[in-house]
């Protein structure tokens, strides 16, 4: 798609191009944007109709949206906006600097105003910031046939009239009706009589995560939320749910590898930018690393007494780094899927004992026979290595396992207590093993 977009801009066939983007689905149009140089950018969205161009803009990245938002006409821009859901909308002015915000708020009725400042002022992550107020209101002394045509009304402009949200006149939810029932059940039946009462709702304040944990217990499409006197604010949809397991994932994986998130794609963020975010971790675990070296120099005598113990060091901290990160990142993913528990820790504890020692023991055991056929290692050298193989490998994975548990207690997010600091922590408990083991079995 993107060749056939790019050959036509170049031939500059514009008519013919207006023609087949008008065939092209929209999440499809806005990657071949991603390919296109900003010139091309701009050309391609000028040539998109009013009602595309809303549909596409919502699933263009930050920077092709401030792109284009510094090169097309305020008339145009707003005209755009107009057409955008109001989630997207508050997206993208989230996304925009503060004074264009200020430019779209002087555009907009008093009504909008204050409804996009309410929105805007909710924390990042919380429901308030996710939720749309697009939905199809319903009330319960409505009979089927007065509900359908109250929908054909005004769902039009809704993001989803697949769920209804049966509502008192102070607006307080009182139960939720799928547009299913309405179309199957008798015409005269009352909406009371059709409605779920016990349906699953979240406050505005409720965390993103949270909402998300919600969407995949239930199985739902749409989740209302409601502030703290039980009114109905909005609705999430599981488009936004799916954006947030996104946005998740990647800072789960960014924190894992020792970085600070960030929401910036990786193409479109700037050399300084990227180091910045990567130097503080790096910096506070080289200096944590100190102990390590500590402990090697607090230990230099033995090593120099019997000179192979420290060809083994490497084999000893690598085996069990990655032994503490295989634990910590199966408990980490496992609390992000809800499988996991706080108190669930002595059922892990007990876990990765079990496992840990049938691990420990066969690679000691493996270890054992390799430095007997192929080092030169003497017998008591042998056991000295292979005994600490077998304890540290216990130990990384009790570790590897309870960490992140434990930081989730301590209200940190788990996914710190991943490879670089488990690591980095067993590290220095290795060699404390290791160097107890030489100095008690070889008698130095």
């Amino acid at each position: 798609m993107y060749e056939r977009i790019s050959e036509l801009i170049a031939e500059k066939k514009f008519a013919v191009l207006r023609e087949e983007l008008k065939e092209m689905r929209a999440v499809d149009v806005a990657e071949a944007f991603d390919e296109l140089d900003k010139k091309n950018t701009i050309i391609l969205f000028r040539l998109l109709s009013k009602d595309d161009a809303a549909g596409i803009f919502s699933y263009l990245s930050t920077q092709q949206r401030k792109n284009i938002v510094n090169a097309i006409h305020e008339t145009q821009l707003n005209e755009i906006i107009d057409e955008l859901y109001f989630d997207d909308m508050i997206d993208f002015l989230e996304e925009m600097p503060a004074n264009f915000v200020k430019r779209v708020l002087a555009s907009s009725t008093e009504e909008e105003r204050k409804l996009i400042n309410q929105f805007l002022k909710y924390p990042d992550t919380s429901a308030g910031s996710l939720m749309t107020i697009e939905y199809v209101d319903l009330k319960k002394e409505m009979t089927v046939k007065e509900a359908l045509e109250h929908i054909k009304k005004t769902g039009v402009d809704k993001e989803t009239i697949y769920t209804c949200y049966v509502l008192d006149d102070k607006r307080k939810l009182e139960g939720i009706v799928s547009l299913r029932k309405l179309v199957l059940f008798d015409a005269d039946l009352l909406i009371a009589e059709v409605m779920n009462d016990d349906y699953i709702a979240a406050n505005t304040l409720d965390d993103q995560e949270e909402i998300a944990s919600l969407f995949k217990k239930y199985d739902l499409l749409t989740l209302p939320i409601v502030d703290k006197e039980g009114r109905l604010v909005g609705i999430i949809t599981i488009d936004d749910i799916i954006d947030v397991i996104d946005q998740e994932t990647t800072e789960d994986f960014q924190k894992m590898a020792a970085m600070e998130p960030s929401e910036e794609e990786y193409l479109h963020s700037r050399a300084f930018s990227l180091a910045r975010r990567r130097i503080p971790w790096l910096l506070l675990l080289m200096v944590s690393a100190t102990f390590t070296e500590g402990i090697i120099g607090r230990f230099e005598d033995v090593l120099q007494a019997v000179a192979i113990l420290a060809a083994s060091i490497p084999m000893l901290m690598d085996t069990a780094g990655n032994a503490g990160s295989q634990s910590s990142t199966l408990i980490i993913r496992g609390m992000a899927l809800g499988e996991i528990e706080l108190n669930d820790y002595l059922r892990v504890f007990w876990s990765e004992l079990k496992v840990s020692i049938i691990v420990g023991i066969t690679l000691g055991f493996l270890n054992f026979v390799r430095m007997m056929i192929f080092s030169p290692a003497d017998l008591s050298v042998g056991i000295t290595v292979s005994a600490t193989l077998v304890l540290t490998i216990m130990m990384a994975k009790v570790v590897g396992g309870i960490l992140p548990i434990a930081a989730k207690k301590m209200k940190l997010d788990p996914a710190i207590m991943a490879g670089p600091m488990i690591t980095t922590i067993v590290d220095a408990l290795a060699l404390m093993v290791y160097f107890t083991i030489a100095t008690t079995i070889l008698g130095l």
